[in-house]
């Protein structure tokens, strides 16, 4: 009831210094904080590392480019350089590993900028000025930081605006006018723009908030003071959310999950992305909205070829948002691949969600009868053809997994890399480490996504390493076979989704008591700490 009334206050004094003032008042722009969802990636905290090393190798903080954009449009071009990669991470001083802010050296700001205006979990990328435990503290580092990068954002002829953030606690707009007041050491020389400055500060906070309240822990208050170099674009995620689309199935990816698989795929113009699961199209849409072409398959021919009418489909959804239609859409089994014999390094990337028992199951051409050789193979009659559905079979996840991996290391390209998700069971807080692998791909990042205490899915993201060959083949049957017996068992005839919806405990599913373990530790996002 306290906080409702001081939010409550809070609205009518911005209400009243607008109205007398409109919007040119200082903390014009701040809004009471919304308690709900304060941070709705949080769910995906295993995934920001892997992304922003992903869009550094796409605009070419490895190789020297800076992604000044003078080609490509920024983004560099993958020579097949298989070189492990990654930049230079730091966390602050007290802080846990999942802490809302991490350090990190990048080699310009035009690479930063890059980053952070296409990155869906970056909220922003800012050049730290200075940091500390107090306010003491963070006077003497901004003080110590080199004037010769300080001078050129504090002329007379430049606007700039300071916006104070926290995290896990609410600053008022008396508090937070008041922090800004207290940077009169800083001498900058320009008028205030609230609106649209030249130069952008940022006062950020984190402090110990005590109680459990499903934020990752803080052990000690932190103040960091920097500039903004670059954001995210918040419009992307509303404007393609799945509310708001026209063509739905069961299992379509979310926005932004899709949009991240596409960043770790390093899709851009030019290059050829391939969804052999593609269903509605969701995973090619991020594709196509960072301009790549796109191509998909399902084996399904009423989802690729029909939909729901002809202004409900798979190509509905690519003109509802102005996106450049798919080269092809193929019905096709991603068991008996339709690419002739030969035909090798096609696509740049393979992006899919393979199908594995949970919400839906896999299919594979051919029918029971078919495949245990009580029937013949027959062929379709042509007065037939137009309306015939192919008969399907269970398609086992081990057997995807195979057949995705022979796919992707006889299309891709070399330095192409496939993503895509795979089911693992969680215990006692932990998941299998074991996951499949091919000779031809090196894995670079494994990113847990939590869906239940006793259920998660893993983003797999490879890059093709070895050039495709027989004898490859052959060892990757090898590895299969073996993965399978040691590995899978649990995968097979449906036990994972037994798994995931039967009771941990028939004894205690039976009593309903759900709280005996709620509050035995402090706990967020699914792990205990």
């Amino acid at each position: 009831m306290g906080r409702r009334k001081a939010i409550s206050t809070e609205k009518k004094t911005l209400r009243d210094l607008q109205h007398e003032a409109g919007d040119e008042f200082l903390g014009c722009d701040y809004r009471p904080p919304d308690r709900k969802n304060w941070n709705p990636e949080l769910g995906l905290l295993d995934y920001r590392k892997p992304e922003v090393e992903s869009l550094a190798e796409l605009f070419g903080a490895f190789n020297g480019s800076d992604g000044d954009g003078d080609k490509n449009n920024g983004y560099s071009e993958n020579k097949g350089n298989s070189e492990a990669k990654s930049l230079q991470w730091r966390l602050p001083h007290h802080h846990h590993p999942d802490s809302p802010f991490h350090f990190v050296n990048l080699p310009s700001e035009d690479s930063a900028r890059n980053i952070a205006n296409r990155s869906i979990l970056v909220k922003g990328i800012y050049e730290l000025w200075g940091e500390g435990s107090t306010f003491e503290e963070l006077e003497e580092s901004i003080k110590a930081y080199p004037d010769e990068r300080k001078l050129p954002y504090l002329t007379s002829e430049s606007t700039f605006k300071i916006t104070v953030d926290s995290f896990g606690k609410v600053i008022s707009f008396e508090e937070q006018n008041d922090r800004i007041q207290c940077f009169s050491y800083i001498p900058f020389k320009g008028r205030v723009n609230l609106r649209n400055p030249d130069h952008k500060f940022w006062l950020m906070e984190t402090d110990d908030y005590g109680s459990n309240n499903g934020l990752p822990p803080v052990v000690q208050k932190r103040i960091f003071f920097g500039r903004e170099v670059g954001t995210a674009d918040r419009k992307l995620l509303p404007t393609y959310q799945l509310k708001s689309r026209t063509y739905l199935g069961p299992t379509a990816m979310d926005a932004e999950m899709a949009f991240l698989m596409a960043n770790q795929a390093l899709t851009a113009p030019g290059k050829l992305v391939y969804d052999p699961f593609v269903g509605t199209g969701s995973i090619l849409i991020a594709a196509a909205h960072f301009g790549a072409m796109t191509m998909g398959a399902d084996i399904d021919i009423r989802v690729v070829r029909d939909g729901r009418g002809p202004n409900c489909n798979v190509w509905s959804n690519f003109r509802q948002y102005g996106l450049p239609m798919p080269i092809g859409l193929l019905r096709a089994d991603n068991n008996l691949p339709p690419w002739r014999p030969g035909l090798k390094e096609v696509f740049d990337a393979i992006i899919c969600d393979p199908p594995y028992g949970v919400r839906a199951g896999g299919r594979k051409s051919g029918g029971r009868k078919l495949l245990k050789g009580i029937v013949d193979p027959y062929i379709v009659p042509d007065d037939k053809r137009t309306d015939h559905i192919p008969s399907t079979a269970p398609y086992s996840l081990a057997e995807c997994v195979h057949d995705l991996l022979d796919l992707a290391a006889r299309m891709l390209v070399m330095g192409g890399r496939l993503v895509f998700f795979y089911p693992v069971l969680r215990e006692e807080d932990t998941i299998d480490t074991n996951i499949p692998n091919h000779p031809c791909f090196k894995l670079i990042a494994a990113c847990e996504q939590i869906l239940s205490l006793r259920y998660s899915r893993v983003l797999l993201t490879m890059v093709k390493i070895e050039p495709y060959t027989k004898e490859i083949a052959e060892m990757a049957r090898i590895k299969h076979r073996e993965f399978k017996e040691n590995h899978l068992k649990w995968l097979e005839d449906g036990n994972l989704r037994s798994a995931v919806f039967s009771p941990a405990d028939p004894q205690l599913a039976g009593a309903g008591d759900t709280k005996f373990t709620k509050d035995s530790k402090p706990k967020y996002r699914g792990k205990y700490v």
